[in-house]
């Protein structure tokens, strides 16, 4: 039986842990984890889903770091890790997750699957691990740990899966269509993509204009278009939103050209312009982002995969993007400023 590592058992590793927990059996599954270690340590996990139901509660093998998941699987039949799952938020760290994760690799045989948001983010561990498959993912899975080993998650859940580069080899791909059959083994559902990159750029749109937007100010984002609706700075009002709303559209269409540059055509003013329309629509007060919740938790947030990686894709094809440069240079300068005030604690 294949064997996973869950490395990031916040609110969407529990809940892929327990989707892998399901298609491999729980003494297959072992979750790394940091703060809520005690609690799931003792009494397991437990999910309050309103697709799959409530009071889901499932008990994976756990520890408190690689070296020690590695030491617990080693008298195993199989010693080694089929998958290493990364749904730890992207963050720069020393030593960085591509390191970490190092002891649990296999080469040649552990598939690395990334379950994180942002853009450019797969190099490093393609040139650290050029003979395993890395498997990109992009989620859409609304979940919240509400307490220690506890989450709650909503009615929505996809997972696109593709290998990185779209180029790798046919082995890799076949881990990736592996990979995707297991999901749904597991209960979940994933799509198999031949490139996912272009999901990748879609889901940017939004995560790049609406998540450091939020956190600089914050609003959620129905709020946010609230608030500067009649500032009558003039210019096009496309969706009779105000300019807030316009600042935002303009931001999208800035990162809807570099994913153009990049070959993905359809990410274009069309799917800028939907997701517009979804916002403008919410209930107030609207969606709180990752970034928003990071802030409010004076906690470092994911500027650079979110917002810094896609302007320096930006000036490698000339593309100008002075709204997002700007915005990544304050939303930057907001998460330093938490991780200041953290070291000083």
């Amino acid at each position: 039986m294949p064997k996973a590592l869950l490395f990031g058992a916040g609110s969407l590793g529990t809940c892929y842990a327990w989707v892998l927990a399901n298609a491999l059996g729980e003494n297959n599954v072992t979750a790394v984890c940091r703060s809520n270690y005690d609690e799931a340590s003792r009494n397991g996990f437990t999910i309050h889903s309103g697709l799959w139901g409530d009071n889901l509660k499932f008990k994976p093998r756990v520890a408190r770091s690689v070296d020690e998941a590695v030491q617990q699987s080693a008298s195993d039949e199989q010693p080694f890790f089929d998958y290493v799952v990364i749904a730890a938020k992207a963050l720069p760290t020393s030593p960085s997750t591509t390191e970490l994760i190092g002891p649990a690799v296999a080469k040649g045989k552990t598939a690395i699957v990334l379950i994180q948001n942002g853009i450019g983010i797969e190099d490093e561990y393609v040139a650290r691990y050029p003979d395993n498959a890395v498997l990109s993912t992009v989620a859409y899975f609304p979940a919240t740990q509400v307490s220690p080993g506890v989450v709650r998650h909503k009615e929505i859940e996809m997972l696109h899966v593709g290998t990185y580069p779209a180029s790798a080899p046919q082995s890799h791909k076949e881990a990736a269509r592996v990979f995707v059959e297991l999901i749904g083994k597991g209960g979940a559902t994933a799509k198999l993509h031949d490139d996912v990159q272009r999901e990748r750029w879609a889901k940017l749109l939004v995560n790049a204009a609406w998540n450091p937007v939020c956190a600089l100010t914050r609003l959620r984002d129905r709020e946010f278009i609230d608030a500067n609706a009649s500032l009558r700075l003039g210019g096009e009002d496309r969706h009779g939103k105000g300019d807030g709303l316009q600042f935002i559209r303009e931001v999208m269409l800035e990162i809807a050209a570099v994913a153009q540059a990049y070959g993905y055509s359809d990410v274009n003013e069309e799917l800028v312009d939907f997701q517009l329309r979804r916002a403008a629509v919410r209930d107030l007060p609207g969606v709180q982002p990752s970034m928003l919740t990071d802030a409010f938790e004076g906690r470092s947030m994911e500027v650079d995969a979110i917002v810094g990686n896609a302007a320096r894709m930006a000036r490698k094809k000339g593309i100008a993007v002075p709204m997002l440069r700007t915005i990544y240079l304050l939303a930057n300068g907001l998460s330093e400023s938490f991780a200041r005030k953290k070291a000083q604690n």
